[in-house]
């Protein structure tokens, strides 16, 4: 267990920390001006927890909301900085224990890093928002479990599910890709068992 959450703060994990925050700012962007129905908002959380394992996918997460909510006044948004922090340690985790090797495998981490954002964002989205998501798919069949008489908890968690698990798929999908094209030279910086130190 504690090779899991090792953690090398060398000058490496540092340059990776900002950028990774930068990565998530343009996916959060791109969905916006395209109206997706999806956030890819954690792209560069996963590639930190990937890369420099949960600890630093947590600090990659959390930051990116802490700074996005401060700088626009947005408070919600720093609540939510729970569910980022959550993710990134799950998808940290998985990644540690190998579920990133392999195409296949990596759909682990998007099912875990997902369900992460439902159980911890679920009760945030009924204490703040009666239960709603903001998002066009998961509000249209909250708004379908109400009419039917289902619970406000259900619902939610329903609407979280099929908002956070097809993001988080899509987003392992695009870190998968990113990481197998990184040069090997590149990616031994991050190797927990290394002894590198140096970017150069």
């Amino acid at each position: 267990m504690g090779k899991i959450f090792k953690t090398k703060f060398t000058t490496a994990t540092m340059v990776l920390i900002p950028v990774c925050i930068g990565i998530n700012y343009l996916g959060k962007l791109f969905a916006s001006l395209l109206k997706l129905p999806l956030w890819l908002d954690c792209i560069g959380t996963c590639i930190g927890a990937c890369l420099g394992g949960p600890v630093i996918g947590g600090i990659c997460g959390a930051a990116n909301n802490l700074i996005f909510g401060l700088t626009t006044g947005d408070n919600i948004t720093l609540i939510y900085a729970l569910t980022s922090l959550g993710i990134g340690l799950a998808v940290g985790i998985l990644a540690r224990m190998g579920f990133m090797s392999s195409f296949l495998k990596s759909f682990v981490c998007a099912v875990g890093g997902g369900m992460a954002a439902v159980l911890i964002s679920t009760p945030l989205n009924i204490m703040f928002w009666g239960g709603t998501t903001g998002n066009v798919w998961g509000d249209a069949l909250f708004a379908a479990t109400q009419a039917s008489g289902m619970s406000v908890a259900l619902g939610s968690f329903l609407d979280e599910i099929v908002v956070d698990v097809p993001d988080k798929i899509l987003t392992i999908i695009i870190v998968y890709l990113i990481l197998k094209g990184l040069p090997k030279k590149v990616s031994a910086l991050y190797d927990e068992n290394a002894q590198i130190e140096r970017l150069d």
